[in-house]
């Protein structure tokens, strides 16, 4: 499997009890062998920057005692940054210059660079960033864009994929963009079989503009979950807000408003979506033709699929099948 090595990078300085959340979601995702879905998996290597066998405290007097120091980095396919402290984030000190030249020779070697929330000054800092579209938590993006003033930053969206460097908002965005790598590594249908092992789901549709002001909602979406749900064991038929609203026992406008409010889509761009995610994975698993998938995922015609497919993916179906052969393959 290519993209094997995963290493996370430990930043000198004692860690929020926060980034304890990030630092077990890299652990769960790539440090927990999974041999009935994928066999070998990925190896991952805890990387303390300031050098192996250090301690590095992790809150509640708990510590960590990292096998790899700074060399990890540069000789994995993947690596983590999973944040730095909140002072490198403030401004009241740098990053610190280990990390930012481990990082450097990591990136200019090849590896593939992915940060988690406020790693990405981390990266920044390396000059990983510069010129590209990255996503950063919605408080941190004024702070990041003008430090920063090369690296485009887009905070409506929970992660961001340019291809050999990736970003993420905020915690649980996390666990978004780690299966969103294992389902680049090894396809959907591993990807989507570890979400329902990890009890989330395997794609989150909208972005950050769910989560401001309104991080709570004063009515909980628990109660889109089971007609959503039902949506997606029905995706071949011609679902419409009509349809789906009764379902909820909501009048179209309720439904829409809530759909909306909870995910960040209209509920004909998730059900959109949730087709071509699910056009994907047969896509990637199946050899049916696209004529039989486009019915299957309810878009009805190949043409159709097509025209959706490119609009979202930037290739055709064929092409994404092709691509899924040689990962596989290779």
């Amino acid at each position: 499997m290519r993209n094997r090595t995963v290493a996370l990078a430990l930043a000198p300085g004692a860690l929020h009890p926060w980034d304890l959340y990030e630092l077990g979601v890299v652990a769960a995702v790539f440090g927990t062998p999974q041999p009935d879905l994928a066999d070998p998996w990925y190896e991952l290597r805890v990387c303390a920057v300031g050098g192996a066998g250090v301690e590095q405290p992790i809150g509640f007097g708990a510590v960590l005692r990292p096998e790899y120091g700074p060399e990890g980095l540069v000789g994995a396919d993947t690596v983590i940054v999973p944040s730095v402290s909140h002072e490198c984030v403030g401004a009241e000190r740098p990053v610190p210059a280990e990390l930012v030249r481990a990082l450097a020779a990591a990136h200019h070697r090849g590896a593939r660079m992915v940060a988690l929330c406020d790693g990405v000054f981390a990266l920044a800092a390396a000059g990983v960033l510069d010129d590209r579209r990255v996503t950063v938590h919605w408080e941190h993006a004024q702070l990041l864009a003008r430090r920063h003033p090369r690296v485009q930053v887009d905070d409506s969206v929970l992660y961001v994929d340019d291809g050999d460097v990736l970003t993420s908002a905020g915690m649980t965005a996390a666990v978004d963009v780690c299966l969103h790598l294992v389902r680049r590594d090894l396809g959907a249908a591993v990807a989507n079989k570890l979400a329902r092992r990890m009890v989330v789901p395997p794609h989150r549709s909208g972005g950050q503009a769910q989560f401001v002001q309104l991080a709570v909602p004063a009515r909980p979406a628990d109660d889109l979950g089971p007609v959503l749900q039902w949506a997606l064991t029905h995706l071949d038929e011609p679902l419409t807000v009509e349809t789906l609203a009764t379902r909820a026992a909501m009048s179209p406008r309720t439904f829409h408003r809530r759909l909306l409010k909870s995910t960040g889509s209209t509920p004909m761009q998730w059900l959109l979506s949730q087709r071509l995610a699910h056009a994907g994975t047969l896509l990637e698993t199946t050899a049916l033709p696209v004529e039989r998938i486009a019915v299957l995922c309810g878009l009805g015609t190949a043409t159709n699929l097509r025209r959706h497919f490119a609009a979202a993916l930037g290739v055709s179906p064929a092409q994404y099948r092709r691509t899924f052969e040689q990962r596989t393959a290779g």
